[in-house]
């Protein structure tokens, strides 16, 4: 058991964590999320690591609707059908309700946990203020693992609402005073620059090999996210250079089997760039941290393991996609993305194009789980999908145990692939050597002189489903029209959602 927790340390640790602050409503009063002030001792320089610690808990905390919100308007996946979330499936249309209470929780959250991770830094600032030069260093690192955490987080709330507020303190009342809202290109510069203050203090290892925190941010996790915000600043030098560094580093490769990626086996890969890490710790019942997969699953499955629970049908696959991938000839990509019922396939067959279709194409996915019939939709998730054999026995819960990727090695690889077909000089391999080390995974074969429109079709087949990067893709490449599709109508305009009205009632210049 021991051995077993420490390669869970992050999870553990946060579980501790939480059990030493006690329970609070950090909804109320973010800038006072604080418990340090009035009890810590920071002559203990060696309790540094629970400010760091808690900063992963409040990164790893993502409710359920905040994925799902930021991935669901792309061409890639559809909401599922009509349910108690409406406003959801409305969304998924481009029809945006500013007062949809989703919206404001992703808001909300992710800016109380941007606020905790200010709080953890200034705290860490305390503790160095008395600790020696070991101490001081270490404050250092675990401060630029702040900044990289905040980063992801500032990246994803502006990716959504585009212009969005820059917290750089703690104390949430200065948001009040500000005049001008930064726009999207000043939040994703920002992001740059953080990264480039973060970088010198951390450590040039896989995330997989950390051994004070494994999974935790390393230097390659800050390249990464200066890499994907200059992406989106269209700055593709820079980001052709953070991605060469990378993969120069020679740290990386890709998980040779990407059906297990997504599962038990794939956890903490050495693919894994940047991971929320969830952990049953091996237990059937008692402590664990885990993310709430359900709304990925099909409402109604016969799985190889009696009593999983299933899902409730929220995320779709889309046919766009499907069909896209069966005329690639995709396999294993499109096995792994996709559980199909029945009824799913017989609409595709429906098309003559599809009457026939590869034996891979069945209800019953290859780790034995029966994917019936449901009315929400045709298709359900394989990226959020854990098999129900690879549950630990005692636990039900659909995907428990699972770990949610955010930035994968293979991404990296296409990122600088596409910069370099934007017109910056490669500082590493060729753009046709990235594309071919991501097709040959996939079981494709290799391209010569891969030109964008196919990067582009390889990042659609390698990382649909993932955190809305198909929808962001199309919105900065300018391809509008990809996103209106099955009677859909996308428009310049619907780039962003509203700010949710509570926002807007709390600070005006939202409304401005």
């Amino acid at each position: 058991m021991k051995k077993l927790r420490k390669t869970n340390s992050l999870t553990y640790l946060a579980l501790l964590l939480l059990a030493i602050w006690g329970c609070t409503d950090k909804l109320d009063e973010p800038e006072l999320n604080n418990n340090f002030a009035g009890g810590t001792d920071f002559t203990k320089t060696e309790d540094m690591q629970l400010s760091i610690v808690g900063v992963y808990e409040a990164f790893q905390s993502r409710g359920w609707e905040q994925p799902l919100l930021i991935a669901v308007r792309g061409d890639d996946v559809n909401a599922g059908g009509l349910g108690d979330q409406q406003d959801f499936a409305e969304t998924d249309i481009f029809n945006y309700n500013k007062d949809y209470w989703m919206y404001n929780s992703l808001w909300e959250n992710i800016y109380v946990d941007i606020i905790s991770a200010h709080t953890a830094m200034e705290q860490i600032a305390r503790f160095q203020e008395l600790a020696d030069d070991e101490g001081k260093a270490l404050g250092d690192s675990y401060i630029a693992e702040a900044k990289v955490l905040r980063a992801i987080m500032l990246f994803h709330i502006s990716q959504v609402w585009g212009d969005v507020f820059i917290p750089e303190t703690s104390d949430t009342a200065v948001l009040s005073d500000v005049e001008v809202v930064p726009t999207k290109d000043e939040v994703m510069q920002h992001i740059s620059d953080q990264m480039d203050e973060a970088i010198p203090f951390l450590l040039a290892v896989r995330p997989n090999e950390r051994t004070d925190l494994p999974g935790g941010v390393t230097r390659y996790t800050a390249l990464a996210i200066k890499a994907l915000a200059n992406q989106e600043l269209k700055n593709y030098q820079a980001v052709a250079d953070a991605t060469a560094e990378i993969i120069n580093s020679g740290a990386f490769s890709l998980y040779p089997d990407y059906y297990e990626l997504f599962k038990t086996p794939g956890k903490l890969s050495d693919e894994s760039i940047l991971d929320m890490q969830y952990s049953d710790f091996g237990q059937g019942e008692g402590d664990r941290e885990g993310h709430l997969y359900a709304p990925y699953g099909p409402q109604n499955w016969t799985p190889a393991v009696e009593g999983a629970s299933s899902g409730w049908g929220f995320f779709e696959p889309s046919m766009k996609f499907i069909k896209f991938m069966l005329d690639r000839g995709e396999t294993v990509r499109l096995e792994t993305s996709v559980l199909f019922t029945d009824r799913g396939i017989a609409v595709l067959q429906e098309d003559p194009a599809y009457a026939t279709l590869p034996g891979f194409v069945s209800n019953t996915t290859r780790d034995g789980d029966l994917i019936n019939d449901y009315a929400r939709a045709l298709f359900a998730s394989g990226k959020h999908y854990l098999p129900s054999n690879q549950l630990i026995s005692g636990r039900t819960a659909y995907g428990s145990n699972k770990n949610f990727n955010i930035i994968r090695y293979a991404e990296i690889l296409l990122m600088y692939a596409e910069a370099l077909a934007q017109g910056a000089s490669g500082g590493s391999i060729s753009a046709d050597q990235a594309v071919n080390l991501v097709r040959t995974r996939a079981g494709m074969p290799p391209l010569s002189g891969v030109t964008l429109d196919q990067i582009i079709d390889e990042k659609y087949a390698e990382l649909s489903m993932e955190w809305g990067k198909r929808y962001f893709d199309m919105l900065r490449l300018g391809r509008f029209d990809e996103l209106s599709y099955d009677g859909r109508t996308f428009s310049e305009d619907k780039s962003f959602l509203p700010y949710p009205q509570t926002q807007v009632d709390q600070f005006p210049i939202l409304g401005d």
